[in-house]
């Protein structure tokens, strides 16, 4: 809880906490719901808005600009961002310019304008910038980054529920959906659940062979991308 003990209490859930990715998945919606309550778990009396952030786990991501030379279009400038989230959706009750400042949104991450992209290096901030908006369009374009507004109902001031989609390009690994209290602008409660996504059955089974086994992993890809070229080719020559 941020704040004094006047601030209310948020109690957050999620309908799944594990989420399997297995042969044919196609992707999961999830639903993120809660309560609002006074220190003294009763209803809490004010109003509030609430918006939710659902994001994965972060690794570097190179972002490159293509140009066109000579009729062929190639990489031109590029741009490598440290700990860019593979996945990032943000989900509220109104529009984040209805609700906070472009101050509070920037401390809190809430809106794709407001992710903390961090580049590797000296970067001029005019070029960072069109980095960044480059990365989260490529991003959004794969519906791994969302911003839906209006997508949390809240009833009566103490219940509220989201819903946000995992598409089936999802990565692996631990979700942290952080859900905020918000009156008059400012942020006064959160909340932070988990979720783990993870391979299961023949996915994971092979993500295991090459973490664990990389070598024998490449070569066998190598021996496989071999055959299947010299088959092809046997194939052609008999027709």
């Amino acid at each position: 809880m941020l704040g004094a003990a006047r601030d209310p209490i948020l109690v957050p859930e999620i309908s799944q906490h594990e989420v399997e990715v297995r042969q044919g998945f196609t992707g999961t919606e999830l639903l993120l719901f809660g309560a609002i309550l006074d220190p003294a778990g009763t209803r809490a009396g004010r109003d509030y808005d609430i918006v939710v952030v659902l994001k994965g786990p972060t690794r570097s991501i190179t972002v490159r600009e293509k140009q066109k030379h000579l009729g062929i279009w190639v990489n031109a400038e590029s741009a490598e961002f440290r700990s860019a989230p593979t996945f990032y959706a943000v989900a509220s009750s109104r529009p984040i310019d209805r609700i906070v400042d472009t101050r509070t949104a920037a401390i809190y991450e809430l809106g794709l304008p407001f992710l903390q992209l961090s580049p590797i290096g000296t970067i001029d901030p005019g070029i960072q910038a069109r980095f960044s908006a480059g990365l989260v369009a490529l991003m959004a374009g794969d519906t791994l980054y969302q911003q839906n507004a209006d997508a949390v109902q809240v009833k009566e001031q103490v219940l509220y529920q989201a819903r946000i989609k995992l598409p089936s390009n999802v990565q692996t690994g631990t979700y942290t959906a952080e859900t905020f209290a918000i009156a008059r602008g400012r942020v006064v409660a959160s909340a932070i659940s988990r979720v783990e996504v993870s391979k299961q059955g023949f996915e994971k089974g092979i993500a295991d062979f090459a973490r664990n086994d990389g070598l024998v992993y490449g070569l066998l890809v190598v021996a496989i991308s071999v055959g299947m070229g010299w088959l092809a080719g046997r194939l052609f020559a008999l027709r």
